[in-house]
């Protein structure tokens, strides 16, 4: 199997962006959408964007742009990546791609219509598979996730309530192709802990060293 990328979302400042390249992460994230506690200036990410060494790269989270307003932002913040976060249009996503991560909240009512409608959008890079809207720390089952993951060929990013303490079990129970932590973390929101941030990252890797042994 793979190894498991880790995406260190909600970043504000040098020091936990140092943090999280220090201890391995594949992705740092970027809040973007003003009401969150994690909000960060496009320009402001930008200048950590520009610490990031080759091969770490930068997602720009946001939420219910229109094209013109995603345009504008990516002037502003020009990542290689852009996770879509809300209720954005098939039409929306095609035109904000290539480049798109597409977000979305599991419900076991709407997700095999969702994985279905987003996996044949050639723009979606991958999937973010969220228990809340984001950022609220809310965890899912993901026993009911990996059964309907077998005809899915887009990337699957799981989030939603992972920490140092539960993300081996959710890559032993899904195998995604990567975790995605935010409010896991913390000690307040948008306070990134170190420490957690060391615990978490190496969570994954023993995680992936159990399942390829």
């Amino acid at each position: 199997m793979s190894r498991t990328r880790i995406k260190i979302c909600g970043l504000r400042d040098e020091a936990s962006v140092e943090v999280a390249v220090a201890c391995g992460a594949d992705a740092v994230g970027f809040v973007l959408v003003p009401e969150s506690p994690r909000y960060i200036e496009p320009e402001r990410a930008a200048e950590l964007m520009c610490m990031l060494p080759p091969l770490v790269t930068a997602v720009g989270v946001i939420q219910n742009l229109s094209v013109d307003e995603f345009c504008d932002l990516e002037q502003r913040f020009p990542a290689p990546l852009m996770q879509l976060h809300g209720t954005e249009s098939a039409k929306t996503v095609e035109a904000c791609g290539p480049g798109v991560v597409k977000g979305f909240r599991f419900d076991a009512t709407t997700i095999v219509d969702e994985l279905a409608r987003w996996d044949e959008i050639d723009e979606v890079d991958a999937m973010l598979i969220d228990g809340s809207a984001g950022g609220a720390g809310i965890a899912f089952d993901w026993t009911q996730l990996k059964p309907l993951l077998e005809p899915i060929r887009t990337p699957i990013i799981v989030a939603g309530g992972l920490s140092p303490d539960n993300v081996a079990d959710a890559i032993r129970e899904i195998r995604p192709y990567a975790v995605d932590v935010s409010s896991g973390v913390e000690i307040a929101p948008g306070v990134k802990d170190p420490h957690r941030i060391e615990a978490f990252c190496r969570a994954v890797r023993d995680a992936d060293a159990c399942a390829d042994g």
